[in-house]
């Protein structure tokens, strides 16, 4: 049967709805178009550098149909596969980017394998085509998403892993950044998160092509908090439930409103899911390197030998200095050559000194970090320089102590100990800082005076030596759990943590001295905790800042003694000179005898004093020894013998909290605002060196509420209104000071000098006036 008036063959997106919906009756038609293709193709390879639009128009149709005819159309997939693969260069862009969205759709569809469309399509990044590029690079990276959706496809991984790694090095630079961009977008999505992903982006860093290099250091130094933040803040923006359900309660009901409604409560029960979600902790890419040394080391030669920018070489340095902190590597030309740059005046200097505070690690020879520390004193721990400059080398110091305390000696300590007393105020706190972060680490190199009162958790700190390692048998504090069953600590627990709550939230005099104002950051409450310390040491050194109460009376015993043998000295002193003045006449071999005399009672009475001394310390430490060999096997017995409870930890961190706090012996609790331990963390935080103690400085609201404040019980400004009864009317002059300049300006026209008769008129009125009044 012929049909007549068709109007098929020129309506291809009416065929297409049509073949669709039935395959079969529509197949005179669509081979029709086929031939038809067949032929315009043969057409358009003559000349490939002009744009078809009858061909693109019937490429988009078989590649939407193709599979109702999966017979008919074996060979097109191949077809043009063949046509980008030859002639891909000399194409026309047009018609480029059609052959790439037809392959797409029959990917789709299923009717190509990934392997051959994922590898032709990074030969096509080699184009000059940049909409083409970025547009195979988002199909590349959500194919290989979804190819890996419910499992991870080993196959397809490695042979596109294998081509990647060939492409990097590609001599043609932008489909290697390329290739690159591609894997560091499915490393963040977490589709190729594996070793072999992470050491082929790092054999990027070795580029010659500054690009490439930039964004594979990039992606070792992590995401930047910016774009982080800005992903939080869209969620911001999403729409208030409540207030679109009231606007359908109140406006007239409409489909729209109704779609809208339906909407936002889909994106509220997504974002209860996401919440719901456990978080994800990616740690950094950084753990994965294969030869972390080798790597370290290549790049830091790379460093000396090219010629590249600055912001380069701090990107390098900081790749370097973060894998000899978390490796403890020993990469001991990196410290002398980073000494150069640590001047005040340096740009970036601020990085710089946070670079050295990563590259310090308790490996690294404390003499190749001392040499560092002392040019950075020298250099910024000076009064010729601000206070700001100060500071930021006192921060910078306490981040390298954290993390290496042997390279500190007891006499640069000392020196910039005695900065707690500077006139500034951000270099006393920065001082004050150093000060507790060695009460924590290694009280014994700092002075006496400076140590503080002995708490339980400093009776427990022991000096380390350089290589020690500190491994324990036992888990920190699990003493505490010694005398108690696991169902009474289970039970006791809630009882606990009130008991917490009374034991750190306590308001102090000292907090109120210490802070000027109430947004202070976390480095000042650090150094709030060390300035109470300070106030309890003044107190403590009138009596010689002995810990003991009877180490105090012992003291008072010595200084009584001590006294007492000087005021008989003067005494005999006193009878001598009185017996000089009677006789005149003395011996000179008795003086001498007397003098030998009191020598030697001035020794021995010395040497017991020291004998004394050292039995005291000996006690002390005899002492100290106990306490811990105790504690220690308390806690070994509890974490052998019991399977703690998530309870049972959280009893332990409140058990070790009180110890931070908890005078040794009296059992005396200093109130902190907020206890803090300061364990050397991975990577060193910029804001910790470059934190700088000042008086913040109010935002807007805050000085529009204290104005308001101030306003309150105060009589309104302006004109004053003594009115009795503020209803009745005002007098002329009153209202003239509420009129505008142009109403009442005649009013005020020069006065002209007035006649003698005026005069005499005005005199006699005066007069007149006068006598009524009288």
């Amino acid at each position: 049967m012929v049909r007549h008036n068709n109007q098929l063959p020129d309506n291809l997106p009416q065929l297409q709805n049509l073949i669709k919906r039935d395959p079969e009756s529509y197949k005179e038609e669509f081979l029709q178009q086929h031939q038809h293709y067949k032929s315009t193709l043969e057409v358009f390879r003559l000349e490939p550098t002009k744009y078809n639009k009858s061909l693109d128009e019937l490429i988009t149709f078989l590649a939407q149909v193709a599979h109702c005819y999966p017979d008919d159309l074996k060979t097109y997939p191949q077809e043009i596969v063949d046509i980008l693969q030859t002639l891909n260069v000399i194409l026309n862009s047009e018609m480029r980017m059609t052959f790439c969205k037809a392959l797409i759709q029959l990917r789709n569809k299923s009717l190509l394998e990934p392997t051959a469309l994922l590898s032709l399509f990074f030969e096509l990044l080699k184009s000059q085509d940049k909409i083409l590029r970025q547009f195979l690079q988002t199909h590349i990276v959500t194919d290989v998403k979804n190819i890996n959706a419910k499992h991870k496809n080993a196959k397809v991984n490695t042979m596109l892993q294998n081509f990647m790694f060939s492409m990097l090095k590609n001599p043609n630079a932008k489909a290697a950044k390329m290739s690159l961009d591609i894997m560091i977008e499915l490393y963040n999505k977490n589709v190729w998160n594996d070793v072999k992903t992470v050491n082929v982006i790092a054999t990027g860093c070795f580029s010659k092509v500054t690009k490439i290099a930039v964004a594979s250091m990039k992606f070792f130094l992590g995401t930047d908090k910016d774009e982080k933040e800005s992903d939080d803040s869209d969620s911001d923006d999403e729409p208030n439930v409540k207030e679109v359900m009231m606007a359908n309660k109140v406006n007239k009901k409409t489909k729209k409103r109704q779609k809208q409604l339906k909407k936002v409560k889909q994106l509220v029960v997504k974002a209860k899911k996401k919440k719901s979600k456990a978080p994800q902790y990616n740690f950094s890419a950084l753990h994965l390197i294969h030869d972390p040394q080798d790597f370290a080391e290549k790049l830091f030669k790379q460093i000396e030998k090219n010629n590249d920018r600055f912001e380069v070489k701090l990107m390098t340095l900081d790749v370097v200095s973060r894998l000899i902190g978390l490796h403890n590597l020993f990469i001991l030309n990196f410290y002398p050559y980073i000494q150069r740059f640590l001047q005040p005046h340096q740009r970036e200097v601020t990085k710089l000194l946070q670079f050295v505070a990563q590259a310090s690690h308790e490996l690294v020879p404390p003499d190749e970090i001392e040499s560092v520390l002392k040019t950075l004193v020298n250099n910024f721990v000076t009064e010729r320089n601000s206070a700001d400059v100060m500071a930021i080398g006192l921060n910078a110091v306490r981040e390298i102590c954290t993390r290496c305390p042997l390279a500190m000696n007891a006499d640069l300590l000392e020196d910039l100990a005695r900065y707690k007393q500077y006139k500034e105020r951000s270099v006393m706190m920065a001082a004050q800082s150093l000060i507790g972060t060695f009460r924590r680490i290694m009280p014994d190199l700092l002075r006496k005076k400076d140590r503080g009162r002995l708490t339980e958790a400093a009776v427990m700190i022991q000096s380390s030596k350089y290589g020690e390692i500190k491994a324990t048998e036992f888990i920190p504090g699990a003493e505490v759990l010694y005398d108690q069953d696991a169902e009474s600590t289970e039970e006791a627990n809630n009882n606990d943590e009130e008991d917490d709550e009374e034991w750190v939230d306590v308001n102090s005099n000292s907090e109120e001295e210490i802070s000027d104002d109430e947004s202070v950051s976390d480095a000042d409450k650090r150094t709030k905790s060390t300035n109470e310390g300070d106030e309890d040491d003044e107190g403590d050194e009138d009596n010689d800042d002995d810990d003991d109460e009877e180490d105090e009376e012992d003291d008072e015993d010595e200084d009584s003694e001590d006294s007492e043998n000087n005021e008989n000295d003067k005494e005999l002193t006193s009878n001598e000179n009185e017996n000089i003045e009677n006789t005149g006449e003395t011996n000179n071999g008795e003086r001498e005898t007397d003098k030998v005399s009191r020598k030697k009672n001035v020794l021995t009475k010395q040497q017991k004093k020291a004998e004394k001394l050292e039995r005291k310390a000996k006690q002390k430490a005899e002492k100290k020894k106990e306490l811990i060999t105790e504690r220690k096997t308390k806690a070994s017995v509890i974490s052998t013998e019991r399977l703690l409870t998530d309870k049972d930890f959280r009893k332990i961190d409140v058990a070790l909290a009180k110890q931070e706090i908890t005078h040794a012996k009296r059992s005396v609790k200093r109130t902190h605002d907020k206890i803090e331990k300061d364990q050397g963390g991975e990577l060193v935080k910029l804001s910790d060196i470059e934190n700088i103690y000042k008086k913040r400085k109010h935002d807007k609201t805050a000085r529009q509420e204290s104005v308001k404040k101030g306003q309150e019980g105060r009589d309104k400004f302006g004109f004053k209104d003594r009115r009795k009864n503020p209803l009745c009317s005002k007098t002329n002059r009153e209202k003239k000071k509420g009129k505008a300049f142009q109403m009442v300006k005649q009013k005020f026209k020069a006065k002209v000098k007035r006649s003698f008769r005026e005069k005499q008129i005005a005199l006699k009125n005066h007069l007149i006036k006068q006598k009524r009044m009288k």
